[in-house]
């Protein structure tokens, strides 16, 4: 049995499925991910064959860097997706998922970036990446 995860963006213009097993959340605090969803971005990925839009009505593409786009919903703001040129994958917004995911976070990256109003458990597997992840 082939497992399906579905999930939106607040107002239901952009919707998705995903097809499992899902990679484990990962939570990045670099500035871009902070200023695009307003703290930080914990997300999961599926290579682009697993991964189908369906209903797109309000999606929008971001260049977010000379290397990166995100997909965010032009409705209600929702930030969903963040994919970077020539990978084959889509990083989606764990928060955007349907229901029960099965997903957990596995690690935070980018914490040298993260702001100062609040704490990373300290018992997470933690990346002191300096900088964006593009």
């Amino acid at each position: 049995m082939t497992d399906i995860v579905k999930g939106s963006c607040e107002c239901g213009g952009v919707t998705f499925e995903l097809v499992g097993p899902l990679r484990p959340s990962i939570a990045c605090h670099c500035t871009q991910c902070r200023k695009t969803s307003g703290h930080y971005w914990s997300a999961t990925q599926v290579p682009n064959d697993r991964f189908k839009l369906t209903n797109d009505a309000t999606l929008k593409w971001f260049r977010s860097s000379d290397s990166a786009q995100r997909g965010f919903c032009t409705g209600c703001g929702a930030s969903l997706f963040w994919q970077k040129d020539g990978e084959a994958a889509t990083s989606v917004g764990s928060g955007t998922l349907d229901g029960i995911t099965g997903i957990s976070t596995q690690k935070h990256i980018f914490i040298a970036d993260k702001g100062d109003y609040y704490d990373i458990d300290g018992d997470m597997n933690s990346t002191s990446n300096k900088g964006n992840p593009s």
